[in-house]
């Protein structure tokens, strides 16, 4: 494999002038408040197709000779590989063939097929539908784009790193999400040439941690079911990005489902930034580690925005609940007429505002004369929910708060 130097990146860089964006790197004072770090962030999520991505497809493509072009691409992605490669190769006049998961969202599918990429449909898992594009590349001459396990790709995922320390030199730390390691890897070329003394933190998502494990030996249970943090979800890292992060990283990061879901939640409340999972990688280290990064300048890549929109939904309500601006409250009433209107009156009373109401009348659990009243309330926070549950006891209804894990966890 070639050796990758920090000239390699430059020529990337060079040649992607006007291609893609040069996103900003900022210094986001409230997380920075927040988590006791200046904090800055590079948003790649800016990009026309939402994600880094972009920079090592074009710069891959961009290498190909006209016949391999006009021969035609193919590639594997659940999302954002194949749509900066469909993206990309339509740019260039060539054809490209994309090769997703059966289960892949139906938006990931039309953002894909929107760039005039041939979307193929195969197998459950990245590596099923790896074993269909290589039948179909073999059949038809294409050339393979691989996602991270390339020179070219990691050449152009490493002009992040140059534009992250052109905008912000004074970094003492990188967070990088790792997924097959190709952006991490590129970052570290770019970035340890330029402040050899600046420390590289990788960030791989509990059971997916495959870099750790083949770096550090680590163990780590494969993970059941699925993961908010998909793009970063990857069984076998890259072979040429192992091979450069083994001497360049200070340690990987080990991440866990809900430190990314506050993560996406923070991003949105405290910044107004639409992230995917994978995208809140870095912040979800910084929740997880913060000692690491107390008062310390440090840098992480919004590596992509490419979010389902129940998800973001999802998401914001559950934040809703952490934060006490919903509450979801159970009353034991008499069947009779104008129950409700008193309900309703004590929360109006509140300046509480119903959002939901659900009569249960014939469960069996349920007294008959009696019903079970479900109200969901919009709130100012937790001292409110207190005075409207005190004022409906008080009126002589039986109430219970449901209580949720999400009350009980961590809220920023």
């Amino acid at each position: 494999m070639k050796n990758l130097t920090y000239q390699d990146i430059l020529e990337a860089k060079k040649n992607l002038k006007g291609i893609i964006a040069e996103t900003p790197t900022f210094h986001s004072p409230s997380l920075s408040d927040i988590f006791g770090a200046n904090l800055y962030l590079k948003l790649e999520n800016l990009q026309e197709t939402g994600s880094f991505k972009e920079r090592g497809a074009y710069t891959k493509l961009k290498s190909l000779s006209k016949e391999q072009l006009s021969q035609g691409v193919i590639a594997v992605s659940a999302g954002n590989h194949g749509q900066a490669v469909a993206f990309h190769a339509q740019k260039l006049g060539a054809t490209a063939t994309i090769v997703m998961p059966t289960h892949t969202p139906p938006t990931k599918v039309g953002n894909t097929e929107k760039w005039g990429a041939k979307v193929v449909l195969a197998g459950d898992t990245l590596n099923q539908s790896l074993e269909v594009a290589q039948t179909i590349m073999a059949e038809n001459a294409l050339t393979f784009i691989h996602p991270y396990d390339d020179p070219e790709i990691i050449k152009g995922q490493g002009t992040i790193g140059l534009e992250i320390l052109e905008a912000a030199p004074h970094l003492e730390a990188l967070i990088v999400p790792i997924g097959g390691g190709g952006l991490c890897s590129g970052i570290a070329i770019a970035a340890k040439h330029i402040n050899p003394k600046i420390k590289i933190y990788g960030v791989e998502a509990e059971g997916y941690s495959s870099m750790a494990q083949a770096l550090y030996g680590r163990k780590d249970a494969p993970r059941e079911g699925v993961t908010l943090a998909e793009g970063i979800a990857v069984k076998s890292p890259g072979k040429l990005p192992q091979l450069i992060l083994k001497d360049t990283l200070e340690d990987i990061l080990i991440i866990q489902e809900e430190d990314v879901e506050l993560a996406v939640e923070a991003f949105m409340r405290y910044q107004h930034v639409i992230v995917e999972g994978a995208g809140a990688a870095g912040l979800s280290a910084l929740i997880r580690f913060p000692k690491l990064f107390e008062k310390k300048n440090v840098g992480t890549v919004v590596c992509g925005g490419n979010i389902d929109p129940r998800m973001i939904s999802s998401v914001l309500i559950r934040g809703q609940v952490r934060h006490g601006r919903l509450v979801y409250l159970q009353l034991s009433v008499q069947d009779i007429p104008g129950v409700l209107e008193r309900v309703a009156s004590i929360i109006a009373k509140h300046r509480g505002n119903v959002l939901e109401v659900r009569h249960q009348r014939l469960l069996h659990e349920i007294p008959l004369k009696m019903a079970q009243l479900d109200v969901v309330v919009e709130t100012r926070g937790f001292d409110h929910i207190r005075s409207i549950t005190q004022d409906l006891k008080a009126a002589g209804f039986s109430v219970e708060q449901l209580e949720h894990k999400l009350e009980k966890s961590r809220v920023f």
